[in-house]
Parts: C-alpha cells; structure tokens; sequence
C-alpha cells in the first residue's frame, strides 16, 4: 500500500501557527531516515530549518543539506517571478526590472502569478531540476505550504493559468504542475492543526478547497501540542472534594493550634491545585472534542504531544518523526 511518503510531493498546511514547519521537518526526516533522498521547501524569505538543524542557510532559491539524505530550499514566490520576467526580458537586470513599473504592473495585474511560478519551480523539484548540491534528484519533496487561505491559492495557481494560458511554454508547464497535483499517486497533502476550534474549522475548509479545485482529500490530519489527560471525571470529583475538606476542617477546629495565617496558606494552596487539576481536565475534555470532531469526517487523525520545552530542538522533531513513522 502506497504511503504519503512513496509520492513525488507531500503537501503540509493548515492554520497559521499551528506547527507546519515543524510537522515538514519530522517527514523530512522521516523520509531520509528510511533510505529516500528528500528536500523540505520553505515558501517565503525565512529559511528555518538550517537554523533547526544548526547549518548555515544557503541564498533563497539554492539547497542546503541538513543531513545525510535531507536538504531544504527556500522559494520566495516574489523573487521566483522576478526571475521568470528576467530570463523573459533577455539582458534586462533583476535590479533594473524590480524596479520598473512594468514588473509591478505585471504582479499588480496578473493576480496567481508568483503562485504559479513558485509551483514550477517545486514541479521541477520534483523531477530533479533544482539548484544545489542535489542535481540527481529527489524521491520526496516535503512543501512546508503557506497557511490555509494562502496554501489554496497557491495550489489553485496552475488551474487559473490554465484556463487563460492555452499554448506556449507557460501552459505546457502549468498542465504539468496542475497534473502533478491532482495525481493521487504523484502527491499527497497533510493538515496540521491545533485542537481548537478555530484551527479545526480551518481543516474542514481545507479538505472542502481541495476537493473543490483538484479533486482531492487530505491523507492525514496532524494533531499538535495534544495535552494527556490526566483524570477521569470520577477522579476530579475527588479531588475537587479536597479543597472542600479543607473548609470544613478549619471550620469545625476554631480552637486549633495553627494560626490563621497557616490556616489561610493551607487553604490557598490546596484551592490552587484543585484549580488547576479542573484547568487540565477542562483542556483536555474540550481537546478531545475537537478531535472527535475531525474522526466524525473519517479523517486518519494522527496526536501529536505538547512538548515541555521553551524551544524546540532537534531531538524533539526527531521523537515527533518516530511517532508519526508509527502512525502511519
């Protein structure tokens, strides 16, 4: 059976801040670490999983290798598409063309463009034409996409060049790109998300997009930053009786020899751990609803635990690897 990472592109978004990055790295390493040679596509001007992987980044647009069977790039869509109209215009200098009001008219009236011209540039990824140390090709490419809204857009780029572009190198690209995505063979697309509301909503629109402008669904869904749950409800019923035990118990013993002051610290601190046992149970019911809520829609739900640390390091991504290795 044919897993995510057998396709040619795995395709990670979802609501902003949930842990994209993170989750693209984890496959990348995941990939490498089971023999295939995979490259993590970072869209924008940040380059951080060199920083993750404690390597210096190299020039947006060529590859750095993090490890043994791993690299990553990182395409920004506004230079990508200075370079398209620069090998159009011949001579004409990346300097001189950015600042020309026919390069803003261009990206002012052709709305998609840089979208579009970000795709080719992963398409050829895909078959071997990137830029870099790697030129024999990758097995895998890991699309760390832009959020929701964003990442549809991006993807919807090649069907609305598609419909206006009809011959020329532009369509012939732009049928390669859009076939490519379309292929459930050729890629698979995950969604990372946060048990909230909010963020789960999001997936729901992502899975609706997908299937409205190519046809497809979503592999997986990546629950992050899942908080256990500690008690049952049975077990917090017990505990919440404590702090009122603790009431009762300096009420009906006015003559004892702790003072007011000891009496009021007891009472303090026990109120304040049963506040927080409540804020944890609490967490953790509502967490597990929103999970239920994407199982509702048959979704391969995969958890993914918060991890206790100020800053994610290169550990962690690797102990979130093995679970999703496991997962899927």
């Amino acid at each position: 059976m044919q897993t995510v990472l057998d396709r040619k592109l795995l395709v990670i978004t979802g609501k902003g801040g949930v842990g994209k990055t993170t989750i693209a790295a984890a496959m990348g390493m995941l990939a490498a670490r089971s023999g295939k040679r995979a490259i993590v596509v970072e869209v924008g001007e940040q380059s951080r999983l060199p920083t993750l992987f404690g390597v210096e980044a190299a020039r947006p647009g060529i590859e750095t290798r993090l490890q043994e069977g791993l690299s990553s790039i990182s395409i920004d869509p506004d230079r990508a598409l200075l370079e398209w109209l620069q090998a159009l215009g011949g001579r004409v200098s990346g300097r001189v063309l950015a600042s020309s009001g026919t390069f803003q008219y261009f990206a002012a009236a052709a709305p998609g463009a840089k979208e579009l011209v970000a795709m080719v540039k992963i398409w050829r990824l895909t078959r071997g034409g990137g830029r870099g140390r790697h030129q024999d090709g990758h097995d895998l490419v890991v699309l760390d996409a832009p959020a929701t809204g964003h990442a549809l857009g991006m993807l919807g780029a090649a069907q609305t060049f598609g419909a206006i572009a009809r011959v020329g190198p532009i369509a012939g690209q732009t049928r390669e790109v859009q076939q490519l995505l379309e292929t459930p063979s050729h890629t698979a697309y995950m969604a990372v998300t946060l048990a909230t509301e909010m963020a789960v909503t999001e997936v729901l629109e992502l899975q609706a997009g997908l299937h409205r402008q190519l046809g497809r669904e979503l592999s997986a869904v990546v629950v992050n930053a899942l908080m256990p749950r500690r008690f049952s409800t049975e077990e917090l019923g017990r505990i919440e009786s404590l702090g009122q035990q603790t009431d009762a118990g300096a009420d009906a013993r006015p003559g004892d020899a702790a003072t007011p002051a000891a009496v009021a610290a007891q009472r303090s601190v026990t109120d304040s751990a049963v506040r927080a046992a409540q804020a944890v149970h609490d967490r953790g019911r509502f967490q597990h609803n929103q999970l239920a809520r994407l199982r509702r829609r048959d979704f391969d739900v995969i958890g993914v635990p918060f991890v206790w640390d100020a800053e994610l390091e290169l550990t962690a991504v690797a102990d979130i690897a093995k679970r999703l290795e496991r997962a899927l």
